[in-house]
């Protein structure tokens, strides 16, 4: 680790918890898991937990989220066939933006292998613009929160 760089997170830190399974084809020529492989992996939990709790249909919500900020440290290397939990929390909720925090945890370590965030402005699907957060994205991002 980095002289002065600010530790790892543990799994305290977050409020709920996606398990991942890496991939064959996530491992890169050096043998651990590619970055962008880890932006995948912030994605696929944050909006498997939206998915899962009604807050988005991919297919026809009129309101969706995009990424308009992302961001990623790395302490560890995670490479397949690791397990990975990612733990979510949301760190800031605006008008018609949220700010979600993903740790990604290798197998059963209790300190996040990387750590990063993304910013989802939500749109109307039509027309593109900011809209208010819906009420169903506000339920299920309340106990997210920090």
């Amino acid at each position: 680790m980095v002289s002065g760089r600010t530790p790892p997170e543990t799994r305290a830190a977050y409020r709920r918890f996606v398990p991942i399974s890496t991939r064959w084809a996530d491992n890169d020529v050096y043998g651990h898991v590619n970055n962008v492989v880890y932006y995948a992996f912030f994605d696929t939990a944050v909006n498997g937990v939206l998915i899962a709790e009604g807050a988005l249909d991919i297919a026809n919500s009129p309101v969706i989220g995009l990424v308009v900020e992302t961001g990623c440290r790395y302490f560890r290397s995670m490479a397949f066939p690791d397990r990975v939990t990612a733990g979510i929390r949301v760190a800031h909720r605006g008008t018609s933006s949220v700010r979600y925090e993903v740790g990604l945890f290798r197998n059963d370590e209790e300190e996040a292998a990387a750590q990063g965030h993304f910013v989802h402005v939500y749109v109307d699907r039509t027309t593109q613009r900011p809209v208010p957060l819906p009420e169903d994205l506000r339920r299920v991002l309340e106990p997210l929160a920090t």
